[in-house]
């Protein structure tokens, strides 16, 4: 595993976006979002996934020249159509807008149609986070999960996202629907490793925790079993209802072709709400109310994000060998 500096990373892949003819800033912005996502430790869905977004590129699924427009305004709410422009420029895009209007109401919502996969969906929460603002979000995605007492997938693995801005650091859930998302099944595959859990059936329908055996038999294992199955069922027809956009049965089931996903995106301005100092101490006392008692053995969501992030930085981002030679060919 190669160490590589965050900025010859970032460089490195503008190269490659501007060589295909996206304009400069966009590209630049797209490349950073990739190298973040790397840097933050969610190595299945940065750099890792690289190449797979220039296939859906080259396939024609995602249109490097698309934003996303503006539909339908309704108050706090609107809906915009992606145009199937790259996913990751168009969830930034819309959680934005979503913070812009949540300045003006209080809370802000965008939820967006015909877009495509967003990589790493706790980008945008640590997005809204990072204004000062509460964030939710999620997406609907290609069926791939098996609703429960199931066994052929008819359920996206459908990732939520809940974000709490604190100067301490950002409390920032980042889940799927399933045990282990696929991305992380491919990361403890490829680092030849089990899952420290039953993650899901292998073809002969035995729970397991060997990842190959999970992504052989496409059956992970829903969170909290029928609980995980219905709600990534809700979050699928709420995103659809919303944006107006296709619903998981009517997205293509080939992931180089997933294309015109339904997403939902809302920030909550605190600052409307009571005095920035008292939503702080709350989340500080929520915080070490969990953490107490438990030094090193219980940690809360997105602190393992930043301690990764930091030693990231300071030692290069850790990306396979044979990956970079190929984007370096690029």
């Amino acid at each position: 595993m190669l160490r590589i500096p965050f900025a010859e990373i970032a460089s490195t892949l503008t190269a490659i976006l501007v060589g295909i003819g996206f304009e400069r800033e966009r590209a630049e912005h797209c490349a950073r979002l990739f190298a973040e996502t790397t840097r933050d430790g969610i190595y299945s869905h940065g750099i890792e996934r690289f190449p797979r977004f220039l296939e859906t590129i080259r396939n024609g699924t995602v249109d490097i020249h698309a934003a996303p427009e503006c539909i339908q305004q309704l108050g706090a709410i609107e809906r915009w159509d992606g145009r199937r422009g790259p996913g990751n420029l168009n969830a930034w895009s819309s959680m934005a807008r979503a913070i812009e209007l949540s300045r003006e109401h209080g809370i802000g919502c965008v939820a967006l149609a015909n877009t495509n996969h967003w990589m790493r969906g706790g980008t945008y929460g640590w997005q809204v986070a990072d204004t000062g603002f509460i964030g939710v979000c999620w997406t609907n995605t290609l069926a791939n999960l098996p609703p429960w007492g199931a066994s052929a997938p008819a359920l996206g693995n459908n990732p939520l996202i809940v974000a709490v801005p604190r100067p301490a650091g950002h409390v920032v859930l980042d889940m799927a629907m399933s045990q282990f998302s696929y991305g992380a099944l491919a990361t403890y595959q490829q680092k030849g490793r089990l899952l420290p859990v039953d993650g899901g059936f292998d073809t002969a329908g035995n729970l397991t925790r060997d990842p190959a055996a999970i992504e052989a038999s496409q059956r992970p294992l829903p969170i909290g079993y029928w609980k995980g199955s219905g709600l990534a069922m809700m979050l699928d027809t709420v995103a659809a209802l919303l944006s107006g956009g296709l619903a998981t049965h009517q997205i293509p089931i080939e992931p180089v072709k997933e294309t015109s996903l339904s997403q939902v995106f809302l920030a909550f301005n605190l600052a409307r709400l009571q005095p920035s100092e008292d939503s702080v101490r709350t989340a500080d006392a929520i915080v070490d109310s969990v953490l107490a008692g438990n030094p090193g053995a219980v940690r809360y969501p997105g602190q393992q994000v930043l301690q990764t992030r930091a030693e990231n930085l300071a030692l290069g981002l850790p990306v396979r060998e044979e990956l970079w030679i190929d984007l370096r060919r690029l």
